[in-house]
C-alpha cells in the first residue's frame, strides 16, 4: 500500500538529519512505525514495540526506513542468512564435508585385524546409499572380514554427541527439524517410517528393513480426519530397548483411517542407527564379522590411511538447499564446520589462547564475530547458539542483519547467497506467499517462523529497479497469528516504491 507523501517527507527528513555516513552507528529514528507496519498492527492488538525493522536501497541507507532497528530481536530462521554469509566467505563456495573409512594396517588374507574407522567430517549427504558405496569400496580392496569391528569417530566437532542430555526444543523431538547433528550425521539420524492404516488398524514399517526394529501400535486410535493432517493428534513414540540390540517403538496418539504416510523420524539413538546400518550393509555386501567384533565410538589414530572417501555437494549447493527449505540440520552442520575451522586457526597461534573454549559451537560464534568485525558490522546484541535460528536464545538487531546483507551484496559470492534465498511467490518456503501481490517475483527473502517470532531478511526490488535490503522481525507471544501480515506489508510497500 503506498505510503502517504507527508510520511515519506518525515522519514526522509529524519534519515537525513541523523545520517552523516554511509552506514550510521545509530540508524535514523522515527517517532512511530512506518505506515504499512502501523496499518498492519492496527488490527493485531499489539503495541508497536512488537516490531523492529530496517529497510533501505542498497548503497543508500540514508534513504531508508527504520524502526527499533538497534533492538536485539529473536530472528528465527533468518539467522541462517548469517551462517550462510560467513560460511561462503570463510569456508569458500566449493568447500565440502566428507566421510572417510580408514585402517591402521594392511589386511591379511582378506581379514582386517584392526578396527575399521568410520570418521565423520560434517558430510551433509551421508545417507544409506553413500554408506553402501563406502563399504563396497572396502570390499573391492579384497577385505572380507572385519575382525575387530568398526570405530565410529565423531570427534571433529566437540562435544562429539551434542544431543546427549539436551532437553528437546519443543514437544515434537521426533521430527526432522529438531535433529541435533554431529560430525557423522548418518541419514540425518532419521528412520524412514511408513505408517499405513485401513478402517481397522495401523501398520508401521521401516525402510530399509532393519531386523532390530519392531512397532507396537496398539495404543493408536484411528479417527476420521484428512490424511494430510495425520500429525495433528500424533504423539511422540516411545522407544524401548532390550539390551540385545532390539528396539520396539510404541506409537501413540491418533491417526487417520485409510491413510498412508512416509516420513523420516528421529526415533532411535544415532549410534544404534549407525551400528545397525553398518552391520546390515556389510552383510548384504557379502562381508563377515569377527566373533567379538563390535561397532563402538572412538577416535581415529593419526597413523591411519584412507581407503574410501565420500564427499557431499559444494557448500554453495548445500546452502541453497539450506535457505530454500529452511533446513535446520544443514545450517547447524555448516555452523559447526565454521567452528572447526576457527579452532584450527586459533591452534596455529603461538602461544595458543588457552582461555578460548574448545566447544565447536562457541568457536563458530567467534568465527562469525571475527568476520563481522572485519566487515565493520556492529555485533551489539548478537547472541549465537547454533546458527539455524531454532533457538530460544539467538538474537540479532535488524540493523546488524541489514549491514550483513549489504556487505554480502558487495562480495564475490553474492550470487551464491542470493540464489539460495526463496523467491517470493515462486519457490522454497515462500512459494505460496506473496502470490498476486506486488512483491511476487521481486523479493528474495529468508523467512523465519516460531510460535513467538515472524521475520524476513533479504532483498526486494522496487518499481524503479533498485534493490533494497529489507529486515523485519516481530517478537510477540502469539506472533504466528498476525506477524506474517505485518512483515509482508513492509515487503510489498518496498516493492511498490518508484
Amino acid at each position: 500500500m503506498p505510503i502517504a507523501p507527508a510520511r515519506i517527507l518525515l522519514i526522509t527528513a529524519c534519515a537525513l538529519s541523523l545520517l552523516g555516513c554511509a552506514h550510521p552507528a545509530s540508524p535514523p529514528l522515527l517517532t512511530s512505525p512506518p505506515t504499512p507496519i502501523a496499518q498492519a498492527l492496527a488490527g493485531s492488538g499489539w503495541t508497536d514495540q512488537a516490531v523492529a525493522l530496517a529497510a533501505y536501497p542498497l548503497g543508500h541507507p540514508e534513504k531508508g526506513v527504520y524502526w527499533r532497528s538497534d533492538v536485539p530481536m529473536q530472528p528465527a530462521s533468518t539467522m541462517k542468512v548469517v551462517t550462510a554469509a560467513v560460511a561462503l566467505d570463510r569456508l569458500g563456495p566449493a568447500s565440502q564435508g566428507w566421510t572417510e573409512l580408514r585402517i591402521e594396517g594392511a589386511p591379511q588374507g582378506g581379514v582386517l585385524k584392526g578396527p575399521l574407522f568410520l570418521r565423520g567430517g560434517g558430510d551433509t549427504a551421508l545417507d544409506w546409499g553413500a554408506l553402501w558405496t563406502l563399504l563396497s569400496q572396502l570390499r573391492a580392496r579384497g577385505i572380507d572380514t572385519l575382525d575387530d569391528g568398526v570405530v565410529v569417530d565423531r570427534t571433529l566437532f566437540q562435544p562429539a554427541r551434542m544431543e546427549l542430555g539436551v532437553p528437546p526444543f519443543d514437544d515434537a523431538p521426533e521430527f526432522d527439524y529438531n535433529v541435533i547433528p554431529d560430525a557423522l550425521d548418518f541419514n540425518q539420524h532419521l528412520l524412514l517410517i511408513q505408517l499405513q492404516s485401513d478402517a481397522q488398524a495401523l501398520r508401521a514399517s521401516v525402510w530399509p528393513p532393519l531386523p532390530g526394529v519392531h512397532f507396537d501400535a496398539r495404543a493408536v486410535t484411528l479417527i476420521d480426519a484428512p490424511c494430510e493432517d495425520w500429525d495433528a493428534q500424533w504423539r511422540t513414540p516411545v522407544a524401548h530397548t532390550d539390551g540385545q540390540g532390539e528396539v520396539t517403538l510404541a506409537l501413540q496418539g491418533s491417526f487417520p483411517r485409510d491413510c498412508t504416510q512416509r516420513n523420516g523420524l528421529n526415533l532411535v539413538d544415532s549410534q544404534w542407527l549407525v551400528d545397525s546400518a553398518v552391520r546390515l550393509l556389510w552383510h548384504e555386501l557379502g562381508g563377515h564379522w569377527g566373533t567379538t567384533a563390535t561397532v563402538r565410538e572412538g577416535r581415529t589414530p593419526e597413523d591411519t590411511q584412507v581407503v574410501a572417501l565420500h564427499q557431499d555437494a559444494a557448500l554453495a549447493d548445500v546452502l541453497r538447499n539450506t535457505l530454500k527449505r529452511s533446513d535446520n540440520i544443514l545450517a547447524r552442520l555448516v555452523f559447526l564446520r565454521l567452528g572447526r575451522q576457527q579452532i584450527d586457526l586459533e591452534a596455529l597461534r603461538r602461544p595458543a589462547p588457552a582461555e578460548l573454549s574448545p566447544d565447536t559451537r562457541e568457536a563458530a560464534g567467534r568465527a562469525v564475530r571475527a568476520w563481522m568485525q572485519a566487515q565493520d558490522i556492529p555485533t551489539d546484541g548478537l547472541v549465537l547458539e547454533n546458527g539455524s535460528g531454532l533457538s530460544r536464545a539467538e538474537r540479532i538487531t535488524p540493523a546488524t542483519m541489514a549491514r550483513l546483507l549489504a556487505a554480502v551484496d558487495r562480495a564475490p559470492y553474492a550470487p551464491e547467497l542470493r540464489s539460495g534465498l526463496p523467491l517470493a511467490g515462486v519457490d522454497g518456503t515462500l512459494r505460496r506467499r506473496f502470490q498476486n501481490q506486488p512483491a511476487q517475483g521481486r523479493a528474495r527473502l529468508k523467512s523465519g517462523t516460531l510460535s513467538n517470532v515472524v521475520a524476513v531478511a533479504g532483498y526486494v526490488r522496487d518499481r524503479a529497479e533498485r534493490d533494497w535490503v529489507v529486515v523485519a522481525m516481530v517478537n510477540q507471544p502469539d506472533a504466528s497469528s498476525h506477524g506474517t501480515q505485518v512483515v509482508d506489508r513492509l515487503v510489498n510497500w518496498v516493492a511498490e516504491q518508484r
